[in-house]
């Protein structure tokens, strides 16, 4: 799907939003409460290709979570780490190529998975291929009143 956008091998775009949990059960508020929000937040980790569809989806677990600590606690990577997962197989200039990858923004860390930064000749297509996942919760939000607005438990 993602030589569409003409990134051969791209697996989908990755990126958290944040779900303010407006009736978040008393007892529970302190664990998904972050000091800079001021709120129950919940987060939401997503892999969205450019037709808007969720190929992963993990709600972040209770505490202070950011894009990084929800990748460290999501399932993204746990078949690849066990070696359960089949290999993505692309071929570029009639060379084959067995590993898949994911465009990120620039908070994520530096490993063979995420593509962060490409030529500038390129940078509009990957903007666009980036958008994919922010239309995807943007569509969400749209269409689910549990998104759009504070959560009721």
């Amino acid at each position: 799907m993602g030589e569409a956008h003409g990134f051969p091998g791209m697996l989908g775009s990755l990126d958290c939003m944040r779900w303010e949990w407006k009736n978040c059960p008393d007892p529970w508020k302190g664990q998904f409460t972050r000091g800079d929000y001021g709120v129950s937040m919940v987060m939401l980790q997503a892999v969205a290709s450019q037709y808007t569809w969720i190929w992963l989806s993990f709600f972040g677990v209770a505490g202070s979570n950011n894009d990084l600590s929800v990748l460290n606690q999501s399932p993204l990577f746990t078949e690849v780490l066990e070696g359960r997962a089949p290999p993505v197989q692309f071929t570029i200039n009639q060379r084959q190529y067995n590993m898949g990858y994911y465009l990120v923004d620039g908070i994520y860390p530096e490993w063979a998975a995420f593509v962060k930064n490409i030529p500038l000749a390129q940078s509009e297509k990957q903007e666009g291929a980036r958008k994919d996942v922010e239309r995807a919760f943007a569509i969400l939000q749209a269409r689910f009143a549990i998104l759009r607005y504070a959560a009721n438990y």
